[in-house]
C-alpha cells in the first residue's frame, strides 16, 4: 500500500474529486496523516462535518497562489495530489490574469515547495483541455503540465518526483453536464450547443484510482491518460431526461467538438498498458530511465473523443449520471 503510514496532503481538498480521494484513503489506504488543503472555510466546515473526528485530518486554510503558506504546510508532507485550480472556461475567458495565478503560478509554487520541503512524490491532475487548447483554461493547464513534468530537472539531489494524470470530463462533478441538465428538467428543453458533440467520461472513483495508480507507477515525468469511454451529448441529454426537447443553441467561446486525450507527437514517446497509455518525456533527463521495451503505437495514433472503440450506452450513461460506477470497458485500439 503506498499510502499505509504517509503524510498525504490534497491541495482543492475541498472540491469534488478531493472529497472523493480523501474519503477513498482515509477507508482503503491508511494514511499517518491527510492534510486538506484549500482557501475556502466554508467548504472545509462542512467537509470536517462530514468526516467527523478522525484524527487523522488536518484542514489548512491557504491558496496556492501563496508559496510562504504552501511551505509550511508541506513540512513534513511525503506526497502532494494537487488538485487545485479554477476551471470555469466562460468565467476564465472573462478573469484571464486570475486563471494564471491559480493554475499557472500556483503550479510553480507547488514545485518549489515541494522540492525545499522534500516532498517525496507530486501527482498533479490536468484535464484534456490541455490538448491542443483552445480557450483560456486548457492553456493554463497545458503550461501546468509542462512546468510539473520539468520541475524533474530541478530536483537536484532532493528526492521529490513530479508527475501528471491526464483525464476527461467527471461525472456529476461541480459545473459538470450532468447536474446542469439535471437542473432543466423542469423547463422540458435542454440546451445543447452542438448535437455532434463528444466527450470522454470518467467517474470520481476512476479519477481516483488513476491517481493512486500513477503513485505506484511513476519514476518522475510521466502523464499517465486512462483508458475510458466516450459519450455523445445527444445520448446523455435523452438518458437525463428523455421527456424533454432539444435546442441547439451554438458552440461558445473556447468549446471544442470533441476532445483529445493523446496527440500523434505524444504517441511517438508513449507506453500503452492495459489500462492507460502512459507518456513519456522527451527531456534529456529522462534518458536514464526510458523502459528497455514498450508497446508501439501506430505512427498516426491519436486518442481523441470521436474516434473512441468504446461508447457508453444510453443504459450505462444513465446508471452513471444516477451515481453508480462506469463499466470497466477501456477502448481497445484498432
Amino acid at each position: 500500500m503506498i499510502l499505509k503510514d504517509k503524510v498525504i496532503l490534497v491541495t482543492g481538498g475541498t472540491g469534488s474529486f478531493g472529497k472523493r480521494f480523501v474519503k477513498t484513503v482515509l477507508e482503503k489506504h491508511a494514511p499517518k496523516k491527510l492534510i486538506i488543503f484549500s482557501r475556502d472555510e466554508l467548504k472545509q466546515f462542512e467537509m470536517a462535518h462530514d468526516i467527523g473526528s478522525d484524527p487523522r485530518v488536518r484542514f489548512f486554510l491557504g491558496d496556492v497562489r501563496d508559496k510562504e503558506r504552501l511551505f509550511r504546510a508541506f513540512h513534513g508532507v511525503d506526497i502532494v495530489v494537487h488538485a487545485a485550480a479554477l476551471k470555469q472556461v466562460p468565467m476564465l475567458e472573462y478573469n484571464p490574469f486570475e486563471a494564471v495565478k491559480t493554475n499557472v503560478i500556483g503550479a510553480e509554487n507547488i514545485i518549489n515547495a515541494a522540492i525545499d520541503q522534500k516532498v517525496g512524490a507530486v501527482i498533479a491532475l490536468s484535464t484534456d483541455k490541455a490538448v491542443n487548447p483552445c480557450n483560456l483554461y486548457g492553456a493554463t493547464k497545458l503550461c501546468a503540465e509542462k512546468l510539473f513534468i520539468s520541475g524533474n530537472a530541478y530536483t537536484g539531489e532532493a528526492v521529490t518526483r513530479f508527475g501528471v494524470v491526464r483525464y476527461g470530463n467527471v461525472v456529476g462533478s461541480r459545473g459538470s453536464v450532468v447536474p446542469f441538465f439535471q437542473s432543466r428538467r423542469h423547463t422540458g428543453v435542454l440546451p445543447i450547443t452542438d448535437d455532434r458533440m463528444t466527450r470522454f467520461w470518467i467517474t470520481l472513483d476512476q479519477a481516483v484510482e488513476l491517481v493512486l495508480t500513477a503513485l505506484r507507477r511513476f519514476k518522475g515525468g510521466e502523464i499517465f491518460v486512462p483508458k475510458i469511454p466516450s459519450m455523445k451529448i445527444m445520448d446523455l441529454a435523452k438518458a437525463i431526461a428523455p421527456e424533454c426537447k432539444t435546442e441547439i443553441i451554438g458552440i461558445r467561446p473556447g468549446e471544442k467538438l470533441h476532445e483529445v486525450l493523446l496527440t500523434e507527437e505524444e504517441a511517438r514517446h508513449t507506453v500503452e498498458l492495459d489500462d492507460c497509455y502512459v507518456i513519456h518525456p522527451e527531456q534529456y533527463w529522462w534518458a536514464d530511465q526510458k523502459p528497455a521495451q514498450k508497446t508501439a503505437l501506430p505512427a498516426d495514433f491519436r486518442y481523441s473523443s470521436d474516434a473512441n472503440t468504446s461508447w457508453l450506452t444510453p443504459d450505462q450513461l444513465m446508471a452513471m449520471a444516477s451515481g453508480s460506477s462506469a463499466p470497466s470497458t477501456g477502448p481497445a485500439r484498432k
